[in-house]
């Protein structure tokens, strides 16, 4: 019998928006929404259903909790990484979304100091890496593939709440370099800009950044040349007056190409739908509620996602490949 999957941040957005997806898919499968405002987890709960509410003390080991779960969703920053040592110490598998690409660092510590205590999907992704499987599968069509470059443009009123402001913030003090990767090698470069041009044809100032997606996508799909450019302004749903959107540009090309080939992934309701889909997913397979259990370890999503499977998901949410 499956006992609750806790998650950690469950009344905010990315946190409740996979609780959603969760129980639509799985319409028996326990959830405790944990945060630090009772009454608004017990709403979430509510709204969902066979859901129970919980307040956490992230400062504790023990996260101030007592009763039993079947994996731990870190939705908000597990700063102490309590919330990893919760799970590690209970074997139970553990998600978490908002490490930047310095802060997995002590994660992968914790994990190599006891790689057999629990599975760890690290996915601090872009969307909480929902992105990289879904490029995985137009690289699969494309061929072998030189050259990888994303552009995103997420809208400044998409942002996310607090929490999420608080991530972008605490990323860029962090790493305030970007990471590419160029002709194979990685490197770290300040300062360099960078324009997105969106699907509309209007060209959005950005700039590279360092995000784990760069090395996830490099050494997935062998490419000498992978880059993350972001750009934050008024998006394309907002330009059309219908609201914030997401779009994620893709640019591939071959070794012998000056011009590949340019995709778009786009969601009309912005980046929320595919945040709270990359949770999801993580959580279906660490627990074998699709395919086998994941083993312990360290686990990144392209390493246990099946693309065709994740390009099926976002479409029925809602996204759209252009």
């Amino acid at each position: 019998m499956v006992t609750s999957v806790l998650i950690l941040g469950g009344s905010g957005q990315a946190g409740s928006g996979a609780a959603m997806l969760l129980r639509r898919w799985y319409p028996d499968l326990p959830l405790t929404i944990a945060g630090r405002n009772l009454d608004r987890a017990q709403r979430v709960a509510d709204e969902l259903g066979g859901a129970t509410a919980a307040t956490v003390d992230l400062q504790r080991p023990d996260l101030g909790l007592q009763t039993d779960h079947s994996a731990v969703v870190a939705a908000i920053w597990d700063s102490q990484l309590h919330g990893l040592r919760y799970a590690q110490d209970r074997g139970l598998p553990y998600l978490s979304i908002s490490s930047g690409l310095i802060e997995i660092a002590p994660e992968v510590v914790a994990n190599a100091q006891r790689p057999n205590a629990a599975p760890v999907l690290v996915a601090s992704h872009f969307c909480a890496g929902v992105l990289i499987p879904a490029v995985l599968e137009l690289v699969r069509d494309f061929g072998p593939v030189d050259t990888v470059r994303i552009g995103a443009v997420l809208d400044e009123s998409d942002i996310g709440g607090p929490a999420g402001l608080a991530d972008l913030e605490r990323w860029a003090a962090a790493a305030p370099a970007g990471l590419v990767r160029r002709d194979g090698v990685f490197h770290w470069v300040r300062d360099e800009q960078a324009s997105v041009t969106t699907l509309d044809g209007t060209a959005m100032t950005g700039e590279r950044i360092g995000i784990i997606d760069v090395p996830s996508l490099a050494l997935a799909t062998g490419a000498a040349n992978v880059s993350f450019d972001f750009a934050v302004g008024e998006s394309a749903g907002r330009r059309r007056g219908v609201g914030p959107s997401l779009e994620v540009r893709i640019d591939l090309a071959r070794a012998w190409e000056s011009v590949g080939k340019t995709h778009f992934l786009v969601h009309p309701e912005g980046q929320r739908p595919l945040t709270a889909l990359g949770i999801a997913l993580g959580v279906e397979r660490l627990l074998g509620l699709r395919g086998e259990p994941v083993s312990p370890g360290l686990h990144t999503p392209e390493g246990i996602l099946d693309p065709p499977y994740v390009v099926e998901r976002l479409t029925e949410i809602g996204a759209a490949f252009a």
